[in-house]
């Protein structure tokens, strides 16, 4: 490997490290999206099978929850998208949770791919340039 191919070996590994931590925060991002879109749906299916006067309990994040007593229409606001909230009937509200996180899984399993092979090439190529570092220390000595 000349000295040229050996410090484009090095800029293209380090476009790979750059490449693996911003795929990694989207897998992050889409596994805590995919995760509160699953509890949404979860309790909006309690709410769904709730009868007038039961109580449940309705998460608010970080792991709590907050008993609430199941009055009037069921209906259910759910955000859109920029902020945007429309209200739902509970059924509709459910749909769209289960819509949504089939996208949510499918945009995650396609991260997750792109972040293995990713991860092999940076493999592939830390492996060719330790092998040249070291063919060249072994020349040197």
């Amino acid at each position: 490997m000349e000295d040229g191919e050996f410090r484009q070996a090095m800029a293209v590994l380090e476009s790979y490290n750059l490449q693996l931590e911003t795929v990694s925060r989207q897998v992050r991002l889409l596994q805590v999206s995919l995760e509160e879109t699953t509890r949404a749906r979860e309790s909006l299916k309690a709410l769904n099978d709730a009868k007038e006067g039961d109580e449940i309990l309705i998460p608010v994040g970080a792991s709590s929850f907050v008993p609430v007593r199941v009055v009037g229409e069921k209906k259910a606001l759910i955000n859109i998208g920029n902020r945007i909230s429309a209200e739902k009937s509970i059924d509709e509200a459910i749909s769209y949770m289960e819509t949504n996180g089939k996208e949510l899984s499918e945009a995650l399993k396609n991260a997750v791919a792109a972040l293995e092979e990713i991860e092999m090439r940076a493999s592939e190529l830390t492996a060719a340039i330790q092998n040249e570092y070291q063919s060249r220390q072994d020349s040197v000595q």
